[in-house]
């Protein structure tokens, strides 16, 4: 069965998801989002540290 992004499960049909969607959207539902873990500061420096890494790269790597 897939995964979502962050590792919720997710229905393998598409009607399955439909219905999921239509409980979370109405609230019959709770859309439970599995916490990773890492602070928000830690994830905001982190992409930026990406970028900057990416523009003091040289042209060879």
């Amino acid at each position: 069965m897939p995964t979502g992004p962050k590792g919720q499960k997710r229905p393998a049909d598409v009607i399955g998801n439909a219905v999921r969607v239509m409980r979370i959207a109405t609230g019959e539902e709770a859309d439970e989002v599995i916490d990773d873990g890492k602070s928000a500061a830690a994830k905001e420096l982190g992409s930026k540290g990406g970028k900057k890494r990416a523009a003091n790269m040289t042209p060879e790597r």
